[in-house]
């Protein structure tokens, strides 16, 4: 009986003892604060590249996880029908330039003959002045010089009309070349943007045709973070706000960055499922974007945090 009556006494002198331990314990964790205001993933901006002509692939040089440079070539579809275009398109406007008429040469005759017949009218003017001709002779003359003057008229308004749509025609010869060689330019692929590539969709040999995908690349040197926020917070931020952004490597490793507020959405949506703001009770929240400067470490869909200054 008496060794029931002490411990019972002990376990009663222990309990104050415990509670004086664990009580600074539970103050401290109930006295931690997040780190962070925001979480979300990492995105870049991504691009898909397509083919711009039909062709055979005869040079296509990327593989996935190759750093590309801003229009850099890195493949060439066969421009082999386009160049043969271009030259008949040459030989074609070369045909033009020769069937235009030479229109001095062509109406030199009728100007000699106009030139005559004026002299003439002018001498039996002087003539039937002087009472050694008849009128007749002027009045004829007169009509040779009209009809020789509208025949020159007419030839030169026939000789321009052709000439002109010869021009026009070379003019629209012109054109087809630009458009051939645009074409030319489009059978290089280059890149859109600077960046990594994510991944290939074709490979050299290959008949692509107008619109196929070829490759994707994202710029992952500018990146940015979507993350969601309250409206309580939202009260708080606007854009270019600075932010520090944390990539979260897991068993507590995190890699530190300085943002800048880019975008943030002007419609609120319901909380995603991934996704724990600071106030977890409120159903809507709005989208934003931090965008920062990857040094190589953060990867596209990894999480990551945001802390608002």
């Amino acid at each position: 009986m008496r060794t029931g009556i002490q411990s019972k006494s002990m376990a009663k002198g222990l309990l104050p003892f415990y509670l004086f331990t664990l009580l600074p314990l539970t103050v401290g964790c109930g006295s931690q604060e997040k780190e962070y205001d925001a979480t979300g993933t990492f995105e870049a901006t991504e691009v898909t590249v397509a083919a711009e002509q039909s062709g055979t692939l005869m040079v296509f040089s990327v593989d996935e996880g190759d750093e590309v440079a801003l229009g850099k070539e890195v493949g060439l579809i066969d421009t082999t029908q386009i160049w043969l275009k271009i030259v008949q398109a040459g030989a074609a406007k070369e045909v033009y330039q020769s069937q235009k008429p030479d229109m001095e040469a062509q109406i030199a005759a009728t100007r000699q003959q106009l030139a005559k017949a004026r002299q003439d009218q002018q001498r039996y003017r002087e003539l039937v002045a002087d009472g050694a001709a008849p009128s007749k002779m002027a009045d004829d003359a007169t009509s040779q010089v009209q009809v020789l003057q509208k025949q020159l008229e007419a030839q030169i308004s026939s000789l321009s009309t052709s000439t002109n749509a010869l021009s026009k025609q070379m003019a629209a010869t012109d054109v087809q070349v630009s458009q051939l060689r645009d074409q030319l330019q489009k059978c290089h692929i280059v890149a859109p943007i600077g960046g990594t590539v994510l991944e290939k969709y074709a490979e050299k040999g290959e008949f692509v045709a107008t619109g196929k995908p070829l490759f994707k690349m994202a710029d992952t040197e500018q990146m940015f973070i979507r993350a969601y926020v309250t409206s309580a917070q939202l009260q708080n931020i606007k854009v270019g706000q600075k932010a520090t952004v944390f990539a979260d490597y897991g068993d507590g490793q995190k890699k530190e960055y300085e943002g800048t507020v880019a975008w943030i959405s002007s419609r609120s949506e319901f909380t995603p499922k991934t996704i724990l703001t600071d106030d977890e009770r409120a159903d809507l929240v709005y989208a934003l974007k931090v965008a920062f400067r990857n040094d190589g470490y953060v990867k596209i869909g990894m999480y990551g945090e945001v802390r608002f200054q």
